[in-house]
């Protein structure tokens, strides 16, 4: 069995890069399009094709939000229900694949709740803004053309929703940003065998030489089925295994026998700044039949916390991190172009980081192929609820269980962060509930994938956190040079109230405040620190200061220049931090203290910016 397609070697435009077939159809492309204020369009029938227009858009570029100019629209109001409708024909389902077998729809997100119909029927819907899903429509299709309608539900004013940066006021303001509603990730066909492959799951084991596939098979399983798997490095390969199938989900451990060779295995592990990826095919067998063929990749990795450190791979590994917001002037939280997704990872690396923490969005996949392929180390994150409520934790729960599974596999990612500074749980230190909601999260998260640490409140008030994650924006050099100089200050430091008069750490208030670690700080039981959200220096060039936002505001270059350098000296220096994340890759809106402006042109010569980061 060989590998014909490489699926480490693909272009970056499929949507789902690591379950990958020859054949798909994109159909983001202008598609018929109505706001729905009044909500009239479920009682009056939109499902069986949108009305004329009247006096708003009949028309929007898909996948790109109503607010954003991309999508020809450029409306950033208020607008809670918006309708979709497409045909497609032929030409599109030839594309997607051979007939015989299913026809899948796939979308990549719908902002926020989304239902689906083709040529009138109800297909189903789907809850959460960040998240894919899929419907077989085959049964749907009829002769000719084919009407495709969908309608987002959306609501502004929700704060039970998991929204980010999202902003609930007519216009952005301080650090938020104009509204995402409807599609805004690919939509596209495909088709596959009566039985097929419809996800894989890659869990790597350095210390054991092995690898976990957990397979998922759709459609009815014959007797005598098996998968076959073959895993291949650069030519070389490194597994054949062939396992039986009698049910839709089948866990596979996979022994990689040259990585039991201490001395040579590094030849093929991943890290930032070697990216070895190992390309996988995986067959359906039956009676001796291959009835369907994925191509996939893994990268070989382990990311764990040890003796104050992140380990990468067992080695500790200084993480030089970005914030970066996944929004674009044009087409606010969707890529303007799958090219552009690529160029944003190769902005990061050339400004000196070697990884990137991407905030209160779950990113396209296609970023996280360039973070895989260009190598380059991901912070997970989801966008959170401002409310805690019944409401919330279910949403959030859900989204973010379906955010793990789908991105799991990534190499690139090595931590996973449930919670931004206490949004949605706020009056954690005095609130059991949202205490508990919070390990809860943290814990969820390992019972889904035991792999990688997790950060339970990125930037404060901690409890059952891998990594403690700080958020300071000190901004006189000095002073941040002391405070984390020694790693005698880590009592200090995580003691009390820190940075934004925020605690660092809470303790468990169901315990009656036991749960004390080193130095009697609640919750501090040796973990890597790291200062993951600093600097945050205004600087806008050719324009007036005072109309933008920032934790501080220079306005000229060399000022820019020798107050970046100072900070990251200071971080340089410490004994005490495991990594560090500057705030922020580009500008956003009013947010100007990127290193970039929004449009990603470097606000230095990137040599200059380079050397400030890395100090060489």
């Amino acid at each position: 069995m060989s590998i014909a397609l490489r699926a480490s070697q693909q272009d970056g435009s499929y949507p789902r890069p690591q379950l990958l077939r020859p054949a798909w159809t994109d159909l983001s492309d202008t598609w018929s399009f109505r706001y729905d204020d009044e909500d009239r369009g479920l009682t009056e029938g939109w499902r069986q094709g949108l009305p004329a227009a009247d006096g708003g858009p009949d028309s929007i570029v898909v996948p790109f939000p109503p607010e954003s100019v991309a999508s020809g629209i450029g409306d950033t109001g208020f607008h809670p229900v918006v309708w979709y409708a497409r045909n497609f024909g032929e030409h599109e389902l030839s594309a997607a694949g051979e007939a015989g077998g299913r026809t899948l729809l796939h979308f990549g997100a719908v902002d926020y709740f989304a239902e689906v119909w083709l040529n009138g029927q109800y297909l189903g819907d789907h809850e959460g803004g960040n998240t894919p899903f899929s419907f077989d429509v085959t049964d749907a299709l009829v002769d000719g053309d084919q009407l495709l309608v969908v309608r987002a539900y959306d609501d502004p004013h929700d704060l039970t929703q998991p929204r980010g940066k999202q902003d609930w006021h007519r216009d952005p303001h301080a650090i938020w940003y104009h509204r995402t509603t409807g599609i805004w990730q690919p939509v596209w066909l495909e088709r596959v065998p009566a039985t097929s492959i419809a996800e894989l799951a890659w869990i790597p084991d350095l210390f054991t030489a092995t690898v976990r596939l957990t397979a998922s098979i759709r459609g009815p399983i014959g007797s005598g089925a098996s998968l076959r798997t073959v895993l291949d490095f650069d030519g070389e390969q490194l597994a054949e295994l062939s396992f039986p199938v009698d049910r839709a989900k089948i866990d596979i451990t996979i022994p990689l026998p040259r990585q039991r060779n201490g001395q040579g295995y590094d030849e093929v592990i991943w890290t930032p700044e070697q990216p070895r990826l190992v390309d996988a095919a995986v067959q359906l067998v039956s009676d001796g039949t291959v009835t369907d063929e994925v191509n996939s990749y893994l990268g070989l990795r382990s990311a764990v916390v040890d003796g104050g450190h992140f380990l990468l791979n067992d080695r500790p590994y200084d993480v030089r991190s970005v914030l970066n917001q996944g929004y674009w002037p044009d087409s606010h939280l969707a890529a303007p172009s799958a090219a552009a997704l690529r160029r944003e990872v190769e902005l990061i690396k050339e400004l000196g980081f070697n990884a990137a923490r991407i905030h209160q969005k779950v990113e396209d996949p296609r970023f996280l192929f360039w973070a895989d392929k260009l190598g380059l180390l991901v912070w997970g994150e989801i966008a959170n609820a401002y409310e805690f409520s019944f409401d919330a934790v279910r949403r959030l729960a859900a989204e973010w269980t379906e955010a793990v599974r789908r991105d799991l596999s990534h190499p690139c990612i090595v931590s996973w962060v449930p919670i931004n500074e206490s949004w949605g749980v706020q009056h954690n230190p005095q609130q059991t509930d949202q205490q508990a909601y919070q390990r809860a999260l943290a814990d969820l998260t390992r019972a889904l994938d035991p792999s990688r640490p997790v950060l339970s409140n990125e930037g404060w008030e901690h409890q059952n956190s891998d990594i403690i994650g700080i958020h300071d924006y000190q901004q006189d050099a000095g002073i941040l040079a002391e405070t984390y100089a020694r790693l005698e200050n880590r009592t200090e430091v995580l003691s009390g109230v820190g940075p934004a008069g925020r605690r660092i750490m809470i303790k468990n208030a169901t315990l009656g405040g036991e749960q004390y670690g080193a130095g009697g700080v609640p919750g501090d039981h040796g973990q890597p620190i790291m200062l993951t959200e600093f600097g945050g220096i205004s600087y806008a060039p050719d324009d007036a200061p005072e109309r933008h936002w920032g934790y501080s505001a220079v306005t000229d270059a060399d000022t820019f220049r020798t107050r970046l350098t100072a900070l990251y000296d200071a971080v340089r220096a410490s004994r005490l931090l495991s990594g560090s994340c500057y705030t922020q890759l580009t500008d956003t809106l009013q947010e100007t203290n990127g290193l970039l402006t929004a449009r990603r042109e470097p606000k230095l010569p990137m040599a200059e910016l380079r050397k400030a980061i890395l100090g060489d």
